[in-house]
């Protein structure tokens, strides 16, 4: 069995990192850079790093944040924010990121996963989905950070983007998200039982259990989050370790340059 990963998140604005409930309300939670070095120390698998007003203000994730974390990072990072065509991408990795992550653009135009995914490989496209639930409980894609409804059925846009070239997908149960209430496991489970490629659990992580039950119930690959680390509730260290306690396959030991 593969190793779960932990992966930090780093919601950012104008340079700094940022952090809200259900995608409002946010604060200023430091540095960009210094808190992806600070995440790789304690063990993080993998940064993500969100410019979260990029596509309101129709532009790309500015270069000089991903330069200056993907200097300093020997892990993974993944890159979102107004990334609308191959050329954004290419921006984007130039600057360091290993992967791009998409969302608004790719649910407007869906070719935009192949024609990436055809220049740099299905490793590198992560296709985000932001979920929310209809009265009848039906969980719905959401763009624009989870202002705009989209007629797209979550499990149906998931097997669509895996079929376009998408190498991961990142699941965002927008009605948890920095509510540390727990992630939604049914809807994570309904994606990753349904699809081919690996899928990252977000929204509600707030205490080692909520992991715990997001690796086996939701069937999740990787768990993202971002308030909990931020706010120093838990650190990935201790999430570590409990969760290897639990019988999880863990990488335990820190990312280091040698």
């Amino acid at each position: 069995m593969l190793a779960k990963r932990i992966i930090a998140c780093l919601d950012v604005r104008d340079g700094a990192v940022v952090k809200g409930v259900r995608f409002a309300g946010l604060r200023h939670a430091g540095d960009p850079a210094e808190l992806a070095v600070r995440y790789e120390a304690e063990g993080a698998d993998e940064i993500v790093l969100l410019d979260v007003t990029a596509t309101a203000e129709s532009r790309l994730a500015l270069s000089s944040t991903i330069e200056a974390a993907a200097r300093r990072l020997f892990i993974p990072l993944a890159v979102g924010g107004g990334i609308r065509s191959v050329d954004d991408a290419r921006r984007v990795i130039e600057a360091g990121a290993d992967k791009v992550s998409l969302n608004s653009a790719a649910i407007a135009r869906p070719a935009l996963i192949d024609e990436i995914a055809r220049v740099y490989g299905r490793q590198a496209v992560v296709v985000a989905i932001d979920a929310g639930r209809d009265e009848d409980g039906r969980a719905r894609a959401f763009s624009r950070a989870g202002t705009r409804r989209e007629p797209l059925d979550v499990v149906a846009w998931a097997q669509e983007a895996e079929s376009r070239g998408a190498g991961e997908i990142l699941l965002t149960a927008i009605d948890r998200d920095g509510t540390q209430r727990g992630f939604d496991c049914e809807l994570t489970a309904g994606v990753s039982t349904t699809v081919g490629i690996p899928v990252v659990a977000s929204g509600g992580a707030g205490v080692a259990r909520d992991f715990v039950d997001v690796f086996t119930r939701g069937r999740a690959d990787a768990a993202l989050a971002a308030s909990i680390f931020h706010d120093g509730l838990l650190s990935i260290a201790a999430l570590k370790q409990a969760l290897s306690a639990a019988g999880l396959p863990i990488r335990l030991e820190a990312s280091s340059p040698c």
